[in-house]
């Protein structure tokens, strides 16, 4: 049984559990991408070099084997570049997704079964359920934890390798677990910020790439189209942030779209935020594509505890939501994911929203 380890305390929990079930474990770990000298590190980055070295303990702590897998040049191909890529065209993307679906678990699934193990264990806070046709993606039980989000365009026969050992556990019974098991990452903090970005964010991140070339200042507009103020570049926003948008106002203002071609931000009052409903594409539905419209609820960032809607999935990945009542903040670029109850019925990938 192979077991990814992060560096981090709920994949160590995981392979625990495998080892002290009986289980004949290997570790693997990824190594995604090198410092940068120059764009330290945020403090809780997730998947930093850094890890590697907590995941090498992780593994002479239970005493089992550990290989390191070498995915930069995906990483740098499969996620960075289609995250700078997006924020220059005024989108805002989720790499955590693209990097689960992608890049970590299929090079990882890869070399499992190169090494002859029969399954790929993590230590993600989700679960999976058999069914006829095939596996249901369900949420963990931790609602805190769960991570289901980050997991809906895995291809079907990836999830058909995948072990989750920690998907009916809460974090606080990992954490009591750790400790008690003596591993050497028991009190290690969660990682939150994106592992490549860095701590100056995201906007400086992507101005430093070479794809950012030249001059991107722009105006900030109202929904009249009114000039209120400037910017150096549309890689700096994202629909709904209201902090750090450089304007002073006697009201709050959000933004409210960007319209990378033209250089403008759009701004104006948080009630502007709200949509009626949303297109998105390359739907990915894991256990097989609904074949009518079916009602969900519907996430349209990881923390949003969704809103109920109407979901139609059309041809070639293509997918319509209703919303039961309205959205706000619908940001192209973002994953929005179907669930009904606790499963994970697909999701896909926000073009616009709509009113």
């Amino acid at each position: 049984m192979a077991v990814a380890l992060s560096g981090g305390v709920d994949s160590a929990v995981a392979a625990w559990r495998l080892k002290a079930a009986g289980a004949d474990v290997v570790g693997l770990a990824l190594r995604l991408h090198d410092p940068d000298p120059e764009n330290p590190l945020a403090p809780r980055a997730c998947c930093p070099p850094d890890d590697l070295q907590d995941a090498r303990r992780v593994a002479e702590a239970l005493d089992v084997p550990f290989y390191v897998v070498d995915a930069r040049g995906a990483f740098e191909d499969q996620v960075v570049s289609p995250f700078v890529r997006a924020y220059l065209e005024g989108r805002t993307p989720n790499p955590c997704v693209g990097c689960n679906s992608f890049v970590k678990l299929e090079r990882l699934v890869r070399r499992a079964r190169a090494l002859g193990c029969e399954a790929l264990a993590t230590g993600h806070y989700a679960r999976l359920r058999p069914a006829p046709g095939g596996l249901r993606l369900l949420k963990g039980v931790d609602e805190d934890k769960d991570q289901s989000y980050f997991l809906f365009a895995v291809a079907p026969e990836l999830l058909a390798h995948l072990l989750f050992p920690l998907g009916a556990w809460s974090k606080a019974r990992v954490r009591d677990a750790a400790l008690a098991a003596g591993l050497p990452v028991a009190h290690k903090l969660e990682s939150q910020e994106v592992c490549f970005v860095g701590g100056a964010g995201a906007g400086r991140f992507v101005m430093r790439r070479p794809e950012a070339a030249g001059d991107h200042a722009g105006d900030i507009v109202d929904a009249r189209g009114e000039v209120l103020g400037h910017h150096s570049g549309v890689m700096g926003f994202t629909v709904g942030q209201r902090k750090g948008i450089g304007i002073a106002a006697r009201t709050p203002l959000h933004v409210l779209g960007i319209d990378a071609a033209a250089r403008q931000v759009v701004v104006g009052p948080p009630e502007a935020l709200e949509r009626g409903g949303l297109v998105a594409e390359r739907a990915v539905w894991p256990a097989g594509q609904p074949e009518a419209p079916f009602e969900a609820n519907v996430r349209i960032r990881y923390r949003d505890p969704g809103t109920p809607g109407t979901v139609s999935p059309g041809p070639g990945g293509a997918v319509q939501v209703t919303f039961h009542r309205p959205a706000r903040a619908v940001a192209p670029g973002q994953a929005v994911v179907f669930e009904r109850g606790d499963e994970v019925v697909g999701g896909a990938w926000i073009r616009e929203g709509v009113a």
